[in-house]
């Protein structure tokens, strides 16, 4: 069976954390994959849900595919010296990455976006271009391994894309 980390932190969106993790798991095991293992992270709103592991124990041979869910929570993910480094490994690989809402502000920091076309929500555009991406306002982006997304609205679209790269 295929396995795909997702990324988990404080300040996370519900949706783009709760609805990923649950489809991904129908055809995928899914780890949740934190800043500390087995730590409670808390969302936006107050939801809170459990890390399996921590980043610095997260090893890019071991997973097919990434998923980083957007809210705040990239901006913590981004500050975690191993999480960026289990991301940059990914694009390494080039493993499928999926990045919603916020999250492109992880990949960024991670991996270089220089002429790569992405989306994101729109606030944080300028971040992504002055990374040297070249931002568009699309439902879903795909370039290479990379998925990217504007906001929860967009979630069908991102899953069946972020899956397809997986199985192909």
């Amino acid at each position: 069976m295929k396995k795909i980390a997702l990324l988990i932190e404080n300040m996370f969106d519900e949706q783009e954390l709760i609805y990923p993790y649950h489809r991904l798991r129908e055809d995928y095991e899914v780890v949740l994959v934190g800043s500390e293992g087995e730590k409670e992270y808390e969302s936006k709103s107050g939801y809170k849900h459990k890390s399996d592991i921590a980043a610095e124990d997260a090893k890019a041979e071991d997973f097919d595919g990434l998923y980083i869910p957007g809210g705040f929570s990239p901006d913590y993910m981004r500050r975690n010296k191993a999480t960026v480094e289990f991301v940059k490994a990914m694009d390494e690989k080039t493993k499928p990455i999926a990045a919603i809402c916020h999250a492109p502000w992880v990949l960024a920091s991670a991996i270089d976006l220089e002429g790569k076309d992405i989306t994101s929500y729109p606030s944080i555009q300028d971040d992504l271009k002055n990374a040297g991406a070249n931002w568009l306002d699309q439902e879903v982006v795909v370039t290479d391994h990379l998925v990217t997304s504007r906001s929860p609205k967009d979630l069908p679209v991102h899953l069946k894309e972020f899956i397809r790269l997986i199985e192909d």
